[in-house]
């Protein structure tokens, strides 16, 4: 992170610093070497003037961490005033927000815009979302190939990528085209939901279940030579019917358009270039399967980027949340069984004996440490909260609330929201409370939409109330600068929306249609809770009030379909329970 270079006296304090250094100067910046010079040279002669403006310094960064929760409105006004500014900024020809690169994905700000688009039926937010997604996801920064999305494009077209993949990227990416899949039904997004996912399973698991973190940009020295081709290269591995598609779909050109090279993207709209081909869709796609495999098959021989092989705990979080929802979603049992593996994977591998996280993992030495910071938790306990969804074990909202009482004690600041760091956590110059979602959600943001999912399901005012105190922490903000507040934002849509609570009674697999029913609809704010029978409802009562006293109808499978605890008339067919879905929600 920047900056990139900090100096601190023994205490820790820091005082100077900057973001790059060169080794040689040039362009009016001094070199690394001159600049340790000049630092040595002050602090012996200087030092005491270095050590006040240190002290400035740090009584700057201190202030980020002294926000207050403020007593205000949280109001609809407040998603309508950030939806507003981002059709301001909203780019119409190629998607995304600003008319020049970089462009960077910005899946929280789309799930914001996919849950305005749910609530209001804003024609604007489709457009939005049709635009920015479908111009993703025929970008260059979508492997074409082997499925994944790279960091960010450095163009307004989303053709060039800086090649790195990120873990953390995909697993959100994943959510937002799946949900999205959802609401709009479009096939393309099914498409990159499933190539994503079984990117991840392909490159990025660990063998011991968790994910891994990064995939590098550069191979043999080069940025982005293992997925860029030459025009020869793609017609001496295909047929010529085959090279004539793909160069045409993929925008294939001798020149290239990345230094010689080509990166494939998807430049025209597909039913144009099969008008073009003189082939039908069908078989324009036909083909193109093939060609891609085989393409495929010849970069897995070339020399591929480096992995960085660490296990993040939040990082992980946010692709189990993405597994666990899509094996709802598309009905794909490994899917779940994938998102399982990596959650026991963190729970058994990756706390100390107090039930506390820790930050990271890897093979070699094969040990966790680091203590988990705010976002591990945060992550980790809405990701559990899916995962429960997703296979109706009880045990995953067991670990939730753990970790949840665990980050209230640890991490809760009186004056409202998280610090960063916990209690147990070493003494830092300044305690820092970052509110800003940036790349990935803040540890704040998340925490709040956690909070709130989980007390849907157990309970707790005491939840509720946290997540209320964190959302005022930034209150107006949101409405006013929404890109750094899109997490904040689906926060306060789950806030200000009521919760949807279907309990389900009976076997799994005759609850299984109502089960398809539920999840082929996008409902962001719902939470499904399944017994078997009713004496097994009561059991789990205490941990999930909603199935407190739920029997099964005519002794078959029942759904209850319920606003703060008050239910509509139980049904025994799925037919039913869509008919109360669609009245409830339009």
């Amino acid at each position: 992170g920047w900056p990139m270079t900090v100096f601190l006296t023994p205490e820790g304090v820091p005082f100077y610093g900057g973001t790059y250094f060169p080794p040689e100067p040039r362009y009016g910046m001094p070199s690394f070497r001159q600049v340790l010079d000049s630092v040595a040279n002050a602090y012996e002669t200087q030092r005491e003037g270095l050590e006040e403006q240190g002290q400035r310094l740090l009584a700057h960064i201190a202030q980020r961490s002294q926000l207050e929760a403020r007593e205000g409105e949280l109001t609809e006004e407040i998603l309508r005033r950030g939806f507003d500014q981002l059709m301001r900024q909203f780019d119409a020809r190629w998607g995304g927000f600003g008319t020049s690169g970089p462009k960077f994905p910005q899946p929280m700000i789309l799930e914001f815009a996919l849950r305005h688009a749910r609530r209001t039926g804003d024609t604007r937010a489709r457009r939005l979302l049709d635009t920015t997604l479908t111009r993703m996801a025929y970008g260059g920064m979508y492997d074409h190939l082997g499925g994944g999305f790279a960091r960010y494009s450095v163009d307004e077209k989303w053709l060039v990528p800086h090649f790195e993949k990120m873990l953390y990227d995909n697993g959100q990416l994943v959510s937002l085209y799946l949900h999205a899949y959802q609401l709009f039904k479009t096939p393309l997004y099914r498409r990159i939901v499933e190539e994503s996912l079984a990117y991840l399973q392909r490159e990025m698991l660990d063998p011991a279940g968790g994910f891994f973190s990064s995939q590098d940009a550069d191979s043999e020295g080069e940025e982005g030579k293992f997925f860029v081709w030459s025009q020869p290269e793609i017609e001496k591995v295909l047929t010529a019917e085959e090279a004539r598609v793909f160069i045409a779909y993929h925008g294939v050109s001798k020149q290239g358009n990345f230094e010689g090279h080509n990166v494939l993207w998807i430049p025209v709209e597909p039913a144009t270039i099969a008008a073009n081909l003189n082939l039908s869709e069908r078989q324009m796609n036909e083909t193109l399967v093939r060609a891609r495999q085989k393409l495929f098959e010849v970069r897995a021989k070339r020399i591929a980027p480096a992995t960085d092989t660490k296990v993040l705990t939040s990082w992980n979080a946010l692709a189990i949340a993405a597994f666990a929802e899509a094996s709802r979603v598309l009905d794909r049992a490994e899917y779940r069984q994938v998102a399982e593996r990596a959650a026991h994977f963190i729970l058994d591998n990756m706390r100390t004996d107090t039930g506390r996280l820790l930050r990271t993992w890897k093979a070699d030495p094969g040990v966790a440490k680091l203590n988990g910071y705010l976002e591990d938790y945060a992550y980790l306990i809405y990701a559990l909260t899916h995962l429960y969804e997703a296979t109706f074990d009880p045990t995953w909202l067991e670990a939730a609330r753990e970790l949840a009482d665990i980050m209230l004690e640890e991490f809760r600041d009186p004056r409202g929201g998280f610090f960063d760091t916990g209690e147990g956590h070493e003494k830092l110059v300044v305690r820092p409370k970052d509110v800003i979602d940036n790349a990935i959600p803040s540890g704040n943001s998340m925490a709040a939409l956690a909070l709130l999912r989980l007390a849907a399901f157990i309970g707790g005012q005491r939840y509720t109330d946290e997540a209320q105190r964190a959302l005022q922490l930034v209150g107006d903000a949101m409405g006013e600068q929404p890109q750094g507040f899109g997490n904040w934002l689906v926060a306060l849509d789950w806030w200000l929306t009521p919760t949807a609570e279907l309990a389900l009674l009976g076997p799994a697999e005759q609850s299984e249609p109502f089960v398809r029913e539920i999840f082929s609809r996008f409902l962001p704010n719902k939470i499904v809770a399944q017994a078997s029978s009713g004496e097994e409802a009561e059991q789990l009562a205490t941990l999930i009030p909603l199935l407190e006293s739920r029997e099964l109808l005519d002794g078959q499978a029942t759904a209850y379909l319920c606003q703060n605890f008050a239910c509509q008339r139980p049904v025994t067919a799925a037919t039913e329970l869509a008919q109360q879905i669609e009245v409830m929600f339009t």
